[in-house]
C-alpha cells in the first residue's frame, strides 16, 4: 500500500501545481525564480516529451492506459520482493496518472517548470514528467547493477544466489 500512497502523493502534488499555475499565471507568462536559470513559466503541451508527436492525444491516452495497467502488474507481482524498483514504478504511476488526467479533462498538458542553460533552454515541463524520469532512471539503474534471473528460477531465489 505505501507505494500506492507514493504515487497518490506524486499525483496530488502534481494536480495542486498545475492548478496553481493554471489559476495564477496567464499562458505565457513566465516568473523568474533564479534569473538566468530557473523560471516558473505557463505553458501548455499537446504533444510529448519535448513536445513530439503534437495533437496526437488518443496515442497517448491508449499508450497511458497500458503503461498504468503494466505498472499495476508489477506492483502487484513484487509486492515486497524489491521495494526500491517497487518505489520506482510508483513515481511512474503517479506520474502517468497526473499526466493522463491532463490530457483527459483538456487535451494538454501543463507545463511549467523552465531551466535554462546559458543560450539554450530545456523543455519546460512539471511534476508527473519529473517524477516518470526519475522512476525510469532507477529502473535503468537497477536492471544494470541487478543480477540476472534465470527463466526458471524466482527473484527470491536470484537474490540469494
Amino acid at each position: 500500500m505505501r507505494y500506492f500512497f507514493t504515487s497518490l502523493g506524486i499525483l496530488i502534488l502534481d494536480q495542486w501545481t498545475k492548478w496553481l499555475v493554471v489559476h495564477n499565471m496567464s499562458l505565457y507568462e513566465s516568473i523568474p525564480v533564479l534569473q538566468g536559470f530557473f523560471y516558473i513559466t505557463s505553458h501548455r503541451n499537446r504533444g510529448a516529451a519535448f513536445g513530439i508527436l503534437q495533437n496526437k492525444q488518443w496515442l497517448f491516452i491508449i499508450i497511458t492506459f497500458i503503461v498504468i495497467g503494466f505498472v499495476l502488474y508489477y506492483l502487484w507481482q513484487l509486492k515486497h520482493e524489491r521495494p526500491i524498483m517497487s518505489f520506482s514504478f510508483s513515481l511512474i504511476l503517479g506520474g502517468a496518472i497526473g499526466n493522463l488526467i491532463d490530457r483527459l479533462r483538456s487535451g494538454e498538458v501543463v507545463d511549467f517548470l523552465h531551466f535554462q542553460f546559458g543560450s539554450y533552454q530545456f523543455p519546460i515541463f512539471n511534476v508527473a514528467d519529473s517524477a516518470i524520469v526519475v522512476g525510469v532512471i532507477v529502473l535503468i539503474i537497477l536492471t544494470l547493477i541487478s543480477p540476472t534471473v534465470e527463466p526458471n528460477e524466482s527473484l527470491s531465489e536470484a537474490r540469494d544466489s
